[in-house]
């Protein structure tokens, strides 16, 4: 998929002009055949990272899930009062904060006004609208409720960012003591070993712990370019393994495995797949593609592969239940509910009340694991501050035995 601009002409005359994502100048020349327009130019745009960094917003701040929730409610009201869909983008470019939402709205409305759809504009600007959003749309649009599917979008955004926020809330205060911890540690190394050893005789034989100790603390005096450069590396190179499908798929299932903090993750993604695939049945995706969006949308590549090949075992003909119980993945009482859901034919309403209750066991899981970290990680400073000291006052009495 790349980037395209392109201009047009439309039936009476006016020249268009607009971007457009999509896997060749072919697909983007039919695409506005099929509107009505003549095709004047399709021009690949330059892909660098700095033009990426640029389409994306530049320097300006993230597009986050509570800025989409905000713009998909104020576009869904602007949408019931009868303003036409162009203005009301223009409007909300004008009014949000964020400036890389601000622009992308800005290129969106454009497009519309040159006779690209809603959702077809959306696909422009995937690092701000997924494939989630951009289908609730697309069927919103086929099946004349957008404004609904809009407010459902709304809700769904909202229901993500809890779950998230109640992943950063259970991995903040570890996260803070350990950069805490580390500061002491190099305070001390820097700072308080070269007092101590100004104590000791020269020809002192220090016991092994002490001496460990005092040659940490020279080499980190006198090569501290050297570790900043090896920590570099290594967090860089970790970072870029994770961001292949590979890297990805390890650290998921590391993650997921890790006591306590593996089972809120287990049941955060099993709430959002519920929580997701409940609001693209409601918003009339077919069952396929919404399991694979919903899958998708998890955020987690176990479940994704997982859905996916249920997925295509429901094409097959089985039930949606079957194959997810199958997995070993998704707890019984998430199978069971499905399958009284199909049956019954009120699996959105089914799903919505999976979504809640693990959302819930999410947020009661949250607060007992950070109460329980807490003084872990208080114990954790303490014995690293007591080991520094002992080593440190261990020749003292290591002296004082010797003379008594």
């Amino acid at each position: 998929m790349g980037m395209y601009a392109y201009e047009a002409v439309d039936p009476s005359g006016e020249v268009v002009k607009g971007k457009m994502e999509a896997d060749g100048e072919a697909t983007i020349s039919e695409r506005l055949r099929a509107k009505g327009l003549t095709v004047l130019e399709v021009k690949e745009q330059a892909s660098s990272p700095l033009m990426d960094m640029l389409r994306e917003g530049g320097t300006s701040k993230k597009v986050t899930l509570g800025d989409l929730s905000l713009f998909s409610r104020q576009l869904a009201a602007m949408l019931e009062a009868g303003i036409p869909i162009t203005r009301s983008l223009y409007t909300l470019a004008e009014q949000t904060a964020n400036k890389g939402l601000s622009k992308a709205l800005q290129d969106i409305a454009r497009n519309v006004e040159g006779g690209t759809s809603f959702s077809e504009s959306l696909e422009g600007y995937p690092h701000i609208f997924d494939r989630l959003f951009v289908g609730m749309v697309q069927a919103g649009e086929i099946g004349g409720t957008i404004q609904e599917t809009l407010v459902a979008l709304a809700e769904q955004l909202n229901k993500d960012k809890a779950l998230r926020d109640n992943i950063k809330s259970a991995t903040f205060y570890p996260l803070i003591i350990g950069i805490f911890a580390v500061l002491v540690f190099l305070g001390m190394m820097i700072f308080m070993v070269p007092v101590f050893v100004d104590f000791f005789p020269a020809d002192a034989e220090l016991p092994g712990l002490t001496q460990t100790v005092v040659n940490m603390s020279d080499s980190i005096i006198n090569y501290w370019y050297l570790y900043i450069v090896v920590f570099a590396a290594i967090f860089f190179g970790i970072r870029f393994y994770l961001k292949t499908d590979s890297g990805r798929r390890l650290w998921d299932k590391i993650v997921i495995r890790i006591p306590g903090f593996g089972q809120i993750m287990h049941k955060t993604v099993v709430a959002r797949f519920a929580r997701t695939f409940s609001t693209l049945i409601a918003g009339g995706i077919p069952v396929m593609q919404a399991m694979n969006q919903a899958g998708e949308a998890a955020g987690h590549s176990v479940v994704e592969d997982t859905v996916e090949t249920a997925a295509e075992k429901v094409g097959e003909g089985k039930s949606i239940a079957e194959p997810l119980e199958e997995s070993g993945f998704f707890p019984p009482m998430v199978t069971h509910m499905i399958a009284i859901g199909e049956e019954t034919g009120a699996l959105p309403d089914l799903l919505n009340r999976i979504a809640t209750f693990f959302e819930e066991e999410v947020e009661t899981l949250t607060r007992g694991l950070t109460a329980m970290i807490e003084p872990l990680m208080l114990i954790f400073v303490g014995g690293l501050v007591g080991f520094m000291l002992t080593s440190l006052y261990l020749p003292i009495f290591t002296v004082i035995t010797e003379v008594m």
